[in-house]
This record gives C-alpha cells, sequence and structure tokens, in this order.
C-alpha cells in the first residue's frame, strides 16, 4: 500500500507567510531607511548655501542681519530663517502675505524651513 501523508488545511500558506513576513519588513525597513538618507540630504543643502552666504558676508556687508529683512530702501526683499521660525510669523514681521511668499519660491516647504535658508519676499 501506498503511504498516504495527512495534509493539514492551509499548510501552504503557512510557508508563504513565514517567508513573506520578513521580506515585508526588510523592505519597509529599506523604505525607512530611503526616506531617510533623501531628507538628510535634502536638508544638507540649505546648510551648505548658508556656509557659502556667511563666507562671502564675512567683508561686513551686511551678512549679520540674520533673521531679520534685509536693510535698504523700501520694502526688504528677502528674509534669512532664524531657528524656530514658522512662515505665518515671517509674514507677521515682513508683512508680506503667506500666498505671495509661497508664489515667489515654490520650492518651499512651508512645514519645514531651516535655519539660514533665504525667502524670497518680493
Amino acid at each position: 500500500m501506498a503511504a498516504t501523508t495527512a495534509r493539514q488545511p492551509g499548510g501552504g500558506s503557512r510557508i508563504a507567510a513565514r517567508i513573506l513576513v520578513p521580506l515585508a519588513l526588510i523592505a519597509c525597513a529599506a523604505a525607512v531607511v530611503a526616506l531617510v538618507a533623501d531628507t538628510l540630504s535634502a536638508s544638507d543643502e540649505p546648510a551648505q548655501r548658508q556656509q557659502g552666504q556667511r563666507q562671502a558676508g564675512s567683508a561686513g556687508d551686511g551678512g549679520g542681519d540674520r533673521g531679520k529683512p534685509a536693510k535698504g530702501g523700501g520694502k526688504p526683499k528677502e528674509y534669512v530663517v532664524e531657528p524656530g521660525d514658522t512662515l505665518s510669523g515671517i509674514a507677521e514681521k515682513t508683512g508680506v502675505p503667506i500666498d505671495r511668499i509661497i508664489r515667489r519660491n515654490p520650492d518651499l516647504d512651508p512645514r519645514v524651513l531651516n535655519a539660514g535658508q533665504v525667502i524670497k519676499l518680493r
């Protein structure tokens, strides 16, 4: 007589689950790592720009007016972000509406402002 093996119902799905669950966890971890790496590289760009501005502003041309509207005749054209600034706070300080700031700075993420970032106002 031939030996018969008893199959448990759903036995194939248990094996699939044992393989797919760890693969799903690895995929999620890889996505998180990629997202964090992208965020860190994007936040390094304004810091590099800020360093370049510091070097250019070290000759005493008003580079120390950080967090304040640019001085000069008439209304300010740019604003340098200070730590803790928000877009609504900048709009209030400068008198420029938020929607105008967003239109002038299409790459600006209103939720993430980095210290030293230059925002066009006019």
